[in-house]
């Protein structure tokens, strides 16, 4: 086990395996094969090629591909071939900041390879003996990564809401910080990863904030999905990473990051430049 296998972990795929998903002449995703034979049963909602996957050019709105992707999706879940919906909608977009071309739900993102975005904070103290960090264990009934170690808070990028407004919600939902408290945090980068996973493929922008909080601070989760927090010591969340696979698999990115940023790992640390370059794959 390594630091750099988890990076390696999270940008393991086969693109031989997959098709180019999309609207127009703007590629938004990514689509097995199997899967690009099952949508040719949905005449006047795809066009299959044997290059590529695309929504009907009919579809010339953003309420019409909108409604078209929600018709296969459900489809799909009746089917079993996606899990159950998770209503929450995210933004399909070519870049972070493009007007979206449709919104799906979440459920159905990686199963056609859209680009997805979230958001993780760093909670940590800093004591006499030096930094610590906030760590969740996340709860047994949840569909990703159940009991998994995770960051104070982590959220994904809905449709609809500002990073600063999803900033918010998810810091109140998940550590029960106050508005102002969450606006404390500060932004310091991002880490991308490109992963195939049974459902399909993942091209992820995780946008990262560093909050220092008072040693007096006790997150408090509000939405379950978080079990339990712990404050650790940076040199036994940065063990813990090294050893073993007990993070969720991109957290371990994040805390890669943090240590990295806050001089923990050094550029004398075998590998430190793969490190650091694996952070930022090109999507």
């Amino acid at each position: 086990m390594s630091y750099l296998h988890h990076i390696e972990a999270c940008n393991t795929h086969d693109l031989t395996g997959f098709r180019p998903f999309r609207v127009g002449s703007d590629q938004i995703g990514w689509v097995r094969h199997a899967l690009a034979d099952r949508l040719t049963k949905f005449t006047g909602i795809f066009v299959v090629e044997s290059g590529g996957v695309a929504l009907h050019p009919s579809l010339d709105t953003f309420q019409a591909r909108t409604d078209a992707m929600a018709l296969v999706v459900e489809t799909m879940v009746a089917e079993g071939a996606i899990g159950r919906l998770r209503r929450e909608d995210y933004p399909v977009v070519t870049s972070w900041g493009a007007e979206p071309l449709l919104r799906i739900d979440r459920a159905a993102v990686a199963h056609f390879g859209i680009r997805s975005f979230g958001l993780h904070i760093n909670g940590y103290v800093r004591k006499s003996d030096g930094l610590h960090l906030w760590i969740g264990k996340r709860a047994m009934d949840r569909g990703i990564a159940p009991g998994k170690l995770d960051n104070l808070v982590a959220g994904g990028q809905p449709h609809g809401l500002s990073l600063d407004e999803n900033l918010v919600k998810e810091a109140r939902e998940e550590a029960g910080l106050s508005p102002e408290g969450a606006r404390r945090a500060v932004p310091v980068g991002a880490v991308t990863y490109l992963m195939e996973n049974k459902a399909g493929l993942k091209p992820d922008t995780l946008f990262l904030y560093d909050l220092e909080v008072d040693e007096d601070f006790t997150p408090r989760n509000t939405d379950g999905e978080v079990e339990q927090f712990m404050l650790w010591p940076l040199e036994r969340v940065a063990e813990r990473v090294r050893d073993s696979d007990d993070f969720k698999f991109n957290v371990n990115l994040v805390i890669i990051d943090f240590l990295i940023r806050h001089g923990h790992l050094k550029p004398e640390e075998p590998g430190y430049l793969d490190l650091v370059t694996g952070l930022r794959r090109p999507l």
